[in-house]
């Protein structure tokens, strides 16, 4: 079972940019896909964005034209490019495969936290 390694994270003002990377080795070979979740404090996660083992990307509606997801097959990690950031993107980010049962059966990396200050 593969934990991902989750990494970037920092505190910008609004506007600010950061780029989070998730890291989970067999990711590639095992063709999963990667989705990026988000929790604010005293808040419920939700999915920020996903790839998927074809390269397709989706994002939630309030991050569209923000956010962009990558990867880089070769090291196993999927990137979160965040612009524009605003204080309501405050939260810690976390990473999970998706996909196949080998993909599906990975636990949550521990996380990053963005912190952005008006």
């Amino acid at each position: 079972r593969v934990q991902p390694v989750e990494s970037g994270g920092g505190s910008v003002q609004a506007g600010g940019s950061l780029t989070l990377s998730c890291t989970a080795p067999g990711f590639t070979y095992n063709t999963c896909g990667m989705a990026w979740h988000r929790q604010a404090a005293g808040k419920q996660r939700e999915w920020v964005s996903s790839i998927s083992s074809l390269g397709f990307t989706s994002y939630t509606d309030s991050v569209k034209g923000r956010f962009t997801i990558s990867k880089d097959k070769a090291k196993d990690t999927v990137y979160l490019q965040m612009n524009s950031l605003k204080p309501e993107d405050t939260a810690m980010y976390s990473c999970k495969t998706n996909g196949n049962s080998w993909c599906l059966d990975n636990s949550w990396g521990q996380g990053t936290q963005v912190t952005v200050s008006s």
